[in-house]
């Protein structure tokens, strides 16, 4: 199974970002868009797991969810990742309560460690991709739409839960879900 940790947005935020994909498509025709029930912000990427793992995953993410409240994301506006002039994936810009988010990733990072996922030495930086350019090279018109999210705004979504997603042929099936349940004070 190839496995990561992240976090769902919300319907409403996931119907707001569809719409906005929608508009954005025919700025870059050639690229990988994401599908509407592939929007999720990666916390942990664990690749290629045993199946007969996942009761030690499960084992190591669930008392995550009583030492975290549930918190609330923005996503507005956005970027691109590559070279400034053929860029290879587009995201939308994560705002709000992102040191929460920090802090859950850092948290998700560490529960793996033990068993033998090793965290990114880099830092963590919150963002919700919506495309990929199909050329390892990049695509030039990713340009226009990153011209295009200055001005956007996707609305809110609440976060509630961490979900162990497998990644199979395209599609993402939840694999364990821990609600948070701390109680915010």
């Amino acid at each position: 199974m190839r496995l990561f940790t992240a976090v769902t947005l919300g319907a409403d935020l996931e119907a707001r970002t569809a719409r906005e994909l929608h508009r954005l498509r025919p700025l870059a025709p050639q690229a990988r868009w994401v599908k509407r029930e592939g929007l999720h912000l990666t916390l942990v990427f664990l690749g290629d797991v045993e199946d007969a793992r996942l009761p030690s995953l499960r084992e190591a993410l669930e008392p995550l969810g009583a030492r975290h409240a549930p918190f609330t994301l923005s996503v507005a506006g956005g970027g691109a990742f590559g070279a400034p002039a053929h860029p290879r994936v587009l995201w939308a810009d994560v705002r709000g309560a992102t040191e929460a988010l920090k802090a859950l990733q850092a948290e998700a990072a560490q529960a793996l460690q033990p068993l033998g996922f090793e965290p990114e030495h880099r830092e963590y930086t919150a963002h919700l991709t919506l495309a990929r350019a199909r050329n390892p090279r990049g695509d030039a018109a990713l340009l226009a739409c990153v011209q295009a999210l200055k001005e956007s705004s996707l609305g809110e979504g609440r976060v509630d839960r961490l979900v162990l997603f497998e990644s199979k042929g395209g599609h993402y099936l939840p694999r364990v879900e821990v609600p948070l349940t701390l109680e915010s004070a």
